[in-house]
């Protein structure tokens, strides 16, 4: 059955599409969801909330763009609705951490397998997790990123920066791991 086939179909409630469909892109968002989840059981939950999403809007998608694009950003904006819903702390930096600019070389970055970079960035707090895939892994701009998570421009750049600064720690010495120098506010 075509994408389009199954795509109306889908429209139709048909549980058998359904199931087709999440067969299809249930690896691939899973994989998304693990980018914007601290470990594998907040991902499982994020993917089955987006499913739900998927077939509750399905009817809304009008067949003009990517619908792969479309289940991505269905899919991105529940981790970031779960996390608005769970957050309980604004993370503040201290500036004088943002002095260091020097990135990991690339052999050092080649040599970290790809399951271990995932978890230092499972591991990341969560506004840094955030704002670190949404700029560096899936291309939005400070901009967008501002208004998503209702944070400034700045506070976006700062965040970006700061979650880069703990992953280079984190791949540089795995076995330092602590966040200092961050301070958090009750929100």
């Amino acid at each position: 059955m075509s994408l389009d086939h199954l795509i109306k179909a889908c429209k139709k409630h048909n549980l058998k599409a359904q199931s087709q469909l999440y067969q299809m892109y249930k690896d691939d968002l899973f994989t998304l969801c693990l980018k914007y989840c601290k470990n594998r059981e907040e991902a499982q939950d994020n993917l089955q909330d987006a499913f739900l999403e998927i077939f509750r809007k399905i009817k809304t998608y009008k067949g003009s763009g990517s619908f792969e694009g479309w289940i991505k950003r269905i899919t991105i904006n529940k981790a970031i609705d779960k996390y608005k819903k769970d957050s309980h702390l604004n993370i503040v930096i201290n500036n004088d951490l943002l002095e260091d600019h020097n990135l990991m070389d690339i052999e050092t970055l080649e040599r970290i397998p790809l399951d271990q970079i995932l978890k230092h960035i499972q591991e990341l707090p969560p506004r840094y997790r955030l704002v670190f895939n949404l700029y560096e892994l899936d291309g939005y701009s400070h901009k967008d990123i501002s208004k998503l998570l209702n944070i400034s421009v700045n506070t976006s750049k700062s965040n970006l920066h700061r979650a880069k600064s703990l992953l280079k720690t984190k791949m540089q010495n795995p076995t330092h791991v602590s966040p200092k120098n961050l301070t958090s506010n009750g929100n």
